[in-house]
């Protein structure tokens, strides 16, 4: 659990504690303390020894068998179209999955449909590669507990098709995501961001990660506990922050891996770190990485980590090499951002001080900066990634209260624009000319130096445009207040803005925690879906939830590579 010491008091909000690993509340506790002294910073290369990063190769050894296995079956001639070979769940990780393996006499290439069972629900895609008289088809978005009706289309080099029809009879879904029931109560898929094989993923704040289809059903899924992150990768990959064990407590594996399960890149941190308990001083274990990674022009990892040390956690980002798995680059924002926020923070019931609560991290390439969310300053702020200057900040904090060389870049906000509060998920949309435009979930909850007057009322998705030159900020767009109190969520949330112009927002901790609602609204603000997961709180709150393709067109499975 957490502790934070509320500098304002919002009037109507309880703030509890939830037991999670990476949790996100706050309660009151013994074990609360504040800094009586200025704790030393942690240099460079001791937070790169804590953190600990490296690259393993288990899993791909586990699941060497298994590729071998495929490896073998392409090679064979006893397959065709007629009499595929087909292996549901090919690496035992995503069971509404299926890998499909044949020739055809001539060189083709293949597409497939998997039927739905309602108007816009087929999914089809189809096979990336060049002709080829050797076929491996990556099959993804069934049904469970249900006999999958599937078309195979072999197209050929003179525009002749062969068609194969298939049953593949799936299994039933795991306790954990059968319990968080999906409900649709509105569903317009002719205004839906769905396209020919778009799912909405589910990402959770740990439990199984899924995705449904617009009737809520639930079309694929990982059997792989993760936490927070599941974010898209390259080459149509995912990577997943998940664990070796899952009974073990702490999520210290991200893995590079794709819908069906396979494993490209692994990379191992550290869990071992300072005292968790502010009266025992006691080595114990914890999470290193959290939250948020994205992908860096040079194809490294850039994560948001807590630095491994005694006092402070979840301020820190770290530049991973995606060749060697050891840290390149750390960033610790105590360097960055004024003493007065961080010396004196309340300790936690680990005894650490969450101060800052990076919990989203984006890299702009047009001018190599990065853009930073800070829950618990309810803050939002950009980095020239090459120099680690401040470029530009926005905070409710009063501007006489940042000491004087800060002031330069607070933005300053236009009428009947928002100040965040809590918020989650900050994310460049374009930038031209110094024109910037960002979406972010805001959950409007005063935590330090949020709007105490709007805190608790209500949450919301908003866009900002922001002139860097002129340091000023505007609300362009927003979507949440008119919903009120009744989908105000005090913590987690998401806004993703999609390819025709709708905001999928993802109100991840409503009703304090006992569901998650994921709404769609199109360019004039109408809701075109909406979607409520039950039974949220068995730890399986909807962290983040996007529309996702199932898969994307640079995706290509070949067990020879």
């Amino acid at each position: 659990m957490w502790l934070l010491k509320i500098s304002k008091v919002v009037t109507g909000i309880v703030l509890l504690g939830v037991v999670l690993t990476g949790s996100f509340f706050y309660s009151n506790n013994s074990h609360q303390k504040t800094a009586k002294k200025d704790f030393k910073l942690l240099s460079t290369s001791q937070i790169k020894k804590n953190i600990g990063s490296r690259l393993v190769d288990t899993r791909q050894k586990n699941q060497g068998k298994l590729t071998k296995k495929y490896r073998t079956t392409v090679k064979a001639n006893k397959f065709t179209l007629d009499e595929p070979y087909v292996k549901l769940n090919p690496y035992q990780t995503s069971p509404l999955s299926a890998l499909i393996i044949f020739k055809t006499k001539s060189a083709a290439k293949v597409s497939y449909t998997i039927e739905g069972k309602t108007a816009n629900t087929s999914i089809s895609n189809q096979v990336n590669g060049k002709y080829s008289k050797e076929h491996q088809v990556p099959l993804v978005g069934l049904y469970a507990e249900y006999n999958n009706r599937i078309t195979l289309k072999a197209t050929y080099r003179n525009g002749i098709t062969d068609i194969k029809h298939l049953t593949i009879k799936t299994g039933q879904l795991p306790e954990y995501v059968s319990k968080a029931k999906v409900v649709v109560s509105k569903k317009d898929t002719d205004q839906m961001e769905l396209g020919k094989n778009k799912l909405t993923v589910f990402n959770r704040t740990t439990k199984e990660p899924f995705a449904v289809d617009s009737n809520g059903e639930v079309r694929w899924y990982s059997t792989l506990y993760s936490q927070h992150m599941l974010k898209k990768w390259t080459k149509g990959h995912l990577m997943m922050l998940t664990k070796s064990n899952q009974s073990d407590e702490t999520y210290n594996d991200l893995i590079e891996t794709d819908l069906l399960g396979r494993i490209y890149k692994e990379f191992k941190f550290s869990a071992k770190t300072g005292s968790t308990d502010a009266i025992k001083s006691e080595v114990q274990y914890t999470t290193l990485i959290h939250h948020d990674l994205t992908r860096l022009p040079n194809g490294n990892i850039l994560a948001t980590v807590s630095d491994g040390s005694k006092y402070y956690k979840e301020d820190t980002l770290a530049e991973i090499s995606y060749k060697t798995g050891k840290v390149v680059k750390v960033i610790d924002f105590k360097r960055i951002l004024p003493k007065s926020m961080w010396k004196s923070f309340a300790r936690g019931d680990d005894g650490k001080m969450d101060w800052f609560h990076q919990n989203s991290v984006d890299y702009d390439k047009k001018d190599h900066s990065i853009l930073i969310s800070s829950r618990n300053q309810d803050l939002i702020m950009k980095l020239d990634y090459r120099t680690n200057k401040i470029k530009w900040i926005y905070s409710g904090k009063k501007r006489q209260s940042w000491p004087p060389k800060y002031r330069k870049y607070l933005l300053k906000r236009a009428k009947k624009t928002t100040i965040t509060g809590g918020q989650h998920g900050l994310y460049l949309l374009n930038q031209e000319k110094g024109i910037e435009n960002i979406i972010l979930y805001n959950n409007n909850i005063s935590v330090t130096n949020g709007n105490q007057k709007t805190s608790g009322k209500y949450s919301e998705g908003i866009i900002y445009k922001i002139n860097d030159k002129q340091k000023t900020i505007t609300q362009s767009w927003s979507y949440g207040k008119n919903l009120g109190k009744q989908n105000y969520t005090a913590v987690i949330g998401f806004a993703q803005k999609l390819e025709n112009g709708n905001v999928l927002l993802d109100f991840g901790y409503k009703n304090g925690g006992k569901e998650s609602n994921i709404i769609e609204v199109n360019s004039k603000g109408q809701q075109v879906w909406n979607a409520t997961v039950k039974n949220a709180s068995i730890k399986a709150y909807v962290y983040r939830a996007y529309r996702l393709d199932f898969y994307s067109p640079n995706y290509s499975f070949n067990v020879n590579q």
